[in-house]
């Protein structure tokens, strides 16, 4: 029986027609796309965006406190996919209330030093009033991601440390920070 099977097989096989032997290839078919530069400045973590200072003066004498601090703002999920840029700008604490010019001896504005840092081996850094800041913008050669914190620091009165702040309860200047892709 065995034998039958062979014989069986090697006549199927002998008998089937010959297949034409040619190929035909399409391509390559090119797959293209593109990423565009992105960058994200994420957002501050625990949602506090406020550098609430307090009091700002020694009410015993009226002068600016050398003492005022706020816990750094971290900025959390920025990337960029591409070099980039972070830059930092501040305005300073004005008195809304005290506009204009402030009597003699007196001053209605603060300035102060805006930081920030993780993004670049150099932080970047602002101080408002400055005549320049040439450090305020720094440059990342290369994709990252990573925390940014931002800092305040270096508070003085707008005319000197010999001036007394005018009253006003709602003092108030910004930090922006500004993290875009390099061209």
């Amino acid at each position: 029986m065995r034998m039958l099977v062979l014989v069986a097989v090697a006549s199927l096989i002998g008998a089937a027609p010959a297949l034409a032997q040619s190929t035909s290839t399409a391509g390559p078919l090119p797959v293209t796309g593109s990423v565009p530069s992105l960058c994200t400045a994420g957002s501050v973590s625990g949602g506090n965006t406020v550098f609430g200072l307090g009091v700002l003066i020694n009410t015993s004498t009226g002068f600016l406190l050398n003492t005022l601090s706020a816990p750094p703002k971290i900025v959390t999920g920025s990337f960029c996919n591409s070099q980039s840029r972070v830059t930092i700008t501040a305005t300073p604490m004005t008195a809304p209330s005290a506009a204009g010019t402030p009597p003699s001896g007196f001053a209605n504005a603060v300035n102060f030093t805006a930081t920030a840092t993780g993004w670049t081996p150099t932080a970047a850094q602002t101080t408002t009033g400055a005549a320049n800041n040439p450090v305020a913008t720094q440059s990342r050669s290369t994709p990252f991601s990573g925390d940014i914190s931002i800092g305040v620091s270096g508070f003085t009165p707008v005319g000197g440390s010999t001036l007394r702040m005018v009253s006003d309860p709602a003092y108030s200047g910004s930090v922006t920070l500004t993290l875009a892709a390099a061209t």
